[in-house]
């Protein structure tokens, strides 16, 4: 860890002000694309459509979320709170340290067979006692009763504190068993470390009835939710690092995929009490990415247009929760970067952008997109050593 890293910022511009305007379409050499070019550009092109019920259901959220007249002006109006804070690039004025005497519910679960040996497990939850950093959006948090409580799955054994990894998924994506089996973390489990599952707002337990898809309240109560809700998931995050230091766990390393992904790389870079850094295919910036998907840029390009906002106002009107805005504590050789030279949601430039941010970190790239990640057996052999090596085990 280098926390003086965390006081000191190396420009005077904000990132996304650093951004050019053809952001989006630009390209980066993942050292791949000549070697397996078809494989790339096969999956790249399979992904083009692929992506597009992801963003459908996106740009229905979001459409849904400012039908009401006036929405829109209020909503942007309200987003321009964001801004100041994040070119400040105080983690401390944003990520305020949860109170220390949260009661967390443990319920013991059933284990499950995993290559012959069990896998011992509980449901971790509490009532989350957050609080909105923009008054704005109280209300909206005022309607959450689901949402409110923050789950968790804890793969324990039981014999004393381990080093512990905690994983969370992508967007709609919240089961344990599906992320478990994408990262092959039974093998994490048997080697040694606990893992714990965390389940971020809006989905599964969290998710309010009677909503058209899992996550849908992520996006489907407008961008202030947005900021706010990913706000929410870095506290509850740091209410579940406390009870794993509590319960005396000294080692605490962080991975996530695509949203959690994102999500893991913000933590890394507001909490020093992280040991390391996986994200794989992680979001980086997504105003670049809506704008980039079809018919969420459409809707979003609308929106914009109407309020008078570039491209480069509306990512800092977001990036309050963007891991570019901070400084990170945490050296670059803790960080492992996974992304696909094919991804056409989470593209390679995004990808890319996270790796400069993090001098030192190390970037993996195999021959998939977002969902079809060929060469996995690489990369998951590479995360176990770096999880390994920074954990102790």
């Amino acid at each position: 860890m280098n926390p003086e890293r965390a006081r000191n910022r190396t420009s005077d511009t904000a990132w996304w002000e650093n951004l050019p305007d053809d952001f989006r379409p630009s390209a980066v050499d993942t050292g791949l694309d000549a070697r397996h070019w078809l494989q790339v550009q096969g999956v790249s092109a399979l992904e083009w459509f692929a992506r597009v019920p992801l963003a459908g259901a996106v740009a229905m959220a979001m459409a849904t979320s400012l039908a009401e007249p006036g929405k829109t002006a209020r909503e942007f109006a309200a987003l321009r709170f964001y801004e100041p804070l994040a070119r400040a690039g105080d983690a401390s004025r944003v990520f305020a340290a949860p109170p220390k005497d949260i009661r967390i519910d443990e319920h013991p679960l059933a284990s499950i067979e995993s290559d012959g040996a069990p896998v011992k497990r509980r449901r971790l939850r509490f009532t989350s006692p957050f609080a909105p950093l923009n008054p704005a959006a109280a209300p909206g948090f005022a309607r959450m009763r689901r949402g409110a409580v923050s789950h968790a799955e804890h793969w324990c054994h039981g014999d004393g504190a381990r080093p512990t990894l905690i994983v969370v998924h992508g967007f709609g994506a919240d089961m344990p068993w599906l992320n478990a089996h994408a990262l092959a973390l039974q093998t994490l489990y048997h080697a040694g470390h606990d893992i714990l599952f965390f389940t971020f707002p809006h989905h599964g337990p969290r998710a309010e009835s009677c909503l058209p898809f899992n996550g849908y309240g992520v996006f489907g109560n407008g961008m202030l939710h947005f900021n706010e809700v990913t706000l929410l998931a870095i506290h509850d995050l740091r209410v579940f690092i406390d009870h794993l230091r509590a319960s005396g766990v000294e080692r605490i390393g962080v991975a996530g995929i695509s949203l959690g992904g994102y999500t893991a790389a913000l933590l890394a870079s507001v909490d020093d009490r992280i040991d390391y850094c996986i994200p794989v295919v992680p979001a980086v910036s997504p105003i670049d990415a809506f704008l980039d998907w079809q018919p969420t840029g459409l809707l979003l390009s609308s929106l914009m247009r109407s309020q008078g906002v570039s491209t480069t106002e509306m990512r800092g009107l977001v990036a309050v929760h963007n891991p570019l805005s901070y400084v990170s504590p945490m050296a670059g050789e803790r960080v492992m970067i996974i992304g696909g030279a094919g991804d056409r949601v989470t593209e390679p430039h995004h990808v890319e952008l996270l790796h400069r941010h993090w001098p030192g970190s190390t970037m993996h790239w195999f021959a998939g997109n977002h969902l079809l990640h060929f060469g996995r057996r690489e990369y998951l052999s590479r995360m176990r050593a770096h999880a390994g090596r920074w954990s102790g085990l």
